[in-house]
């Protein structure tokens, strides 16, 4: 029972088995019920056949030879009582009429000989209705004669009702068994259906962490342990989801903790190269120190983005922003990089219209975003000793003709100066695209 509770397969196959039996078990179940029910007892004394009604009604007229009126009488009653629609009566030897049952039956008091044969001629064959049935009293037709009338209808076998009856009601009641089954289908894919659709409301559903929540599982069947398994996975992500989100907790604390920790002997470093420069060197040993001061300084850079990165994806950099005239700020960042760009003989192109454009940003992560473009054309694009800054259409547009974003460069880093300016522009609610090649680069920056 354990085992069928838990299988859909198995409770769907016993509908299947109930479905195909219960034809062949039905039928004469149906019929034995229908039997004792709808065959109704019959009289022994009543005859519904017309050769036996008209022989029972002579065998009863002949056996009333030499009868008393009263014996008449008594036999009609009780003859009126089995046939309870029929018209007797009964006619003496002097053509008149006796006991009538009933007795507000319409026929003449008196009869004569040829009223009494022009009513046999009316009365006799096998259409007429009502059925009659005269015979003659006893031996000597001088007695007198007895008349029964029974309507055609009454003369109907009950059996025979109840058998034309079968032929209807039992058709009709298999056809209900057929839909029961139907039913009891509908019912059982149904409710898989329900439960499966609920299932997949809940997949689709997820909570604020993007991962759906779990199922009750109420049934131990297919689906049941499909939805136990579906909670395991559910956990299993939600741990995973932890583990990763203290991995993630960790490694930001500790590339802001080496940030911090890297800065002090990195001035040292710079203090000391400063102090070096002073000195009187060789040509080689100024190149070693222009060479130190110039790694340093990225390293200081890069600490700078280390800390950046890990600050903006926590959501804790500082963030002010204003309405800032764009043209203006761009002009301004571009005028601290116009002398580097000029002295490496560069051909700048500036197409910065003096109409205002106002753009709500924080002012200072702009201008590290402006930066840091700039920055990059200066030590990976030197080779194409081109850059342009124009805004067109309320769009940033800063070009370089270097080889591209994918060439290889001595100075390629890990790309987190970039994913520095991907957040901080994520965060400022502006749009950029990068278009590279070798043929060089395009930023392009938009609201």
């Amino acid at each position: 029972m354990k085992k069928l509770k838990n299988s859909l397969l198995l409770q769907y196959l016993l509908i299947i088995l109930l479905a195909t039996t219960i034809i062949p078990i039905a039928i004469p179940v149906l019929s034995i019920v229908f039997y004792n029910i709808a065959n109704p007892e019959e009289s022994p004394d009543r005859y519904y056949n017309g050769t036996d009604l008209e022989n029972m009604w002579h065998q009863t007229a002949k056996g009333l030879a030499g009868a008393s009126d009263e014996q008449i009488h008594s036999k009609l009653k009780e003859l009126k009582s089995i046939y309870q629609e029929s018209s007797i009566y009964w006619v003496d030897s002097t053509g008149q009429t006796r006991d009538k049952f009933p007795e507000s039956l319409s026929v003449p008091d008196q009869w004569s000989a040829s009223f009494a044969i022009d009513f046999i001629k009316k009365n006799r064959g096998y259409t007429i209705d009502p059925f009659t049935a005269v015979a003659f009293i006893g031996n000597n037709p001088n007695d007198g004669f007895m008349v029964l009338q029974l309507p055609r209808s009454d003369m109907t076998n009950p059996n025979s009702l109840a058998v034309q009856s079968y032929y209807y009601i039992f058709p009709i009641a298999l056809l209900l068994l057929f839909i029961l089954f139907i039913i009891i289908s509908m019912l059982f894919f149904y409710r898989i259906r329900k439960r499966l659709l609920h299932l997949q409301e809940v997949m689709a559903a997820p909570e604020a962490n993007g991962i759906p929540s779990t199922i009750e599982v109420t049934k131990e069947d297919e689906i049941g342990r499909l939805g136990q398994s579906f909670n395991r996975m559910i956990h299993e992500l939600e741990s995973s989801r932890e583990r990763e989100q203290e991995e993630e907790k960790l490694r930001k604390e500790l590339i802001a903790n080496l940030s911090h920790d890297l800065r002090t002997p990195l001035t040292t470093i710079r203090g000391h190269a400063y102090r070096l420069k002073k000195e009187p060197l060789s040509s080689k040993g100024q190149e070693s120190v222009d060479f130190i001061d110039e790694k340093v300084s990225y390293m200081g850079e890069l600490i700078e983005n280390l800390l950046s990165y890990t600050l903006l994806s926590t959501g804790k950099y500082p963030y002010y922003p204003e309405n800032v005239d764009i043209n203006r700020l761009i002009r301004t960042s571009f005028a601290a990089w116009y002398p580097i760009f000029e002295n490496l003989q560069f051909d700048i192109q500036l197409d910065i219209p003096e109409k205002q454009l106002t753009w709500e940003v924080d002012p200072q992560m702009f201008h590290r975003v402006l930066d840091n473009f700039f920055q990059n054309i200066y030590r990976h694009a030197k080779s194409g000793q081109f850059v342009a800054v124009r805004i067109d259409n309320d769009t940033i547009i800063i070009e370089d003709h270097g080889p591209g974003m994918k060439a290889k460069s001595n100075e390629q880093g890990i790309g987190v100066g970039l994913s520095v300016v991907s957040l901080m522009l994520k965060e400022m609610q502006l749009d950029w695209t990068i278009e590279t090649g070798e043929q060089g680069t395009r930023m392009i920056i938009k609201k």
